[in-house]
């Protein structure tokens, strides 16, 4: 089982839709969080510990991780989505980018 971590800002809106777009995927459990001040759940070492492959919405979460974490970031696969803070929670148009971005990246779905 590969555990898949989304981060965003507040843990708010994009990083919750991801976790919950991608929770049935085969073979994933998905969890997220934020990596901002007052994030609703914080980025923390125990998180990343569980994760096998961590995706973050904007390179500023990216450079944020690696300064905060960067001790336990060791052999994680890091990918930066490019997705703006631009949409609400379930979005659909939000739904439909993180359902072209991440897939590639997931381990494939065994029939």
């Amino acid at each position: 089982m590969h555990h898949v971590l989304f981060i965003c800002a507040q843990n708010r809106l994009r990083s919750p839709t991801a976790e919950q777009v991608f929770a049935d995927w085969p073979g994933i459990e998905t969890e997220s969080a934020g990596i901002g001040n007052g994030a609703d759940t914080p980025v923390s070492p125990e998180l990343l510990a569980r994760a096998d492959l961590v995706f973050v919405m904007e390179k500023s979460h990216l450079n944020k991780l690696r300064r905060k974490f960067r001790a336990h970031l060791n052999g994680k696969r890091l990918i930066c989505l490019d997705i703006p803070d631009d949409y609400d929670y379930m979005d659909p148009v939000l739904i439909q980018l993180l359902q072209r971005k991440v897939p590639r990246f997931l381990p494939v779905p065994r029939r």
